[in-house]
């Protein structure tokens, strides 16, 4: 798991909002990063053809979680070759209407919920199939196959 260091508020402060999260740049975690995927992927299928695009999110700064975390829907967007959804919600709803709410999906605490998808990853015959790894996992592993398969996947959308 590749985890990005974030500078904590804490103390009085209280809770702070996403769009306020800093990233703690004291640390090198973005060379870190970029070498284990480097390490984990360079032999795989589709490792090369997605590098250049991939790159630039550990090679420049990012002062928020969220301006990285939206580079990096994009450049995902761009490889599955989707469009990058724009509007942002400007509030939150605990209940939203009239959308697809699968939050559910992205609880860190949760088990990950197996959707069935299989499909050839390095180090398979060794580990055997690891499920639910990351987007990444799978655009290294099937390339331009990748959002053929992701749209094949069913969710459980009563799961709460």
């Amino acid at each position: 798991m590749l985890n990005i260091p974030i500078q904590h508020v804490g103390g009085t402060h209280g809770r702070q909002k996403y769009k306020e999260v800093r990233l703690d740049n004291s640390y090198h975690w973005q060379r870190q990063h970029w070498r284990t995927l480097q390490t984990a992927y360079r032999t795989s299928p589709f490792f090369e053809y997605y590098e250049d695009e991939l790159a630039p999110l550990y090679e420049g700064q990012f002062k928020f979680l969220l301006d990285f975390n939206l580079a990096a829907i994009s450049i995902l967007c761009e490889c599955l070759q989707l469009e990058m959804p724009l509007e942002k919600t400007t509030s939150y709803e605990p209940a939203p209407s009239g959308i697809l709410d699968a939050r559910f999906l992205i609880n860190a605490k949760s088990k990950a919920l197996p959707f069935g998808l299989q499909y050839h990853q390095l180090f398979g015959d060794r580990h055997g199939f690891i499920p639910n790894l990351s987007t990444l996992d799978l655009l290294f592993n099937m390339g331009p196959a990748a959002l053929s398969a992701l749209q094949q996947i069913v969710l459980n959308l009563g799961h709460e």
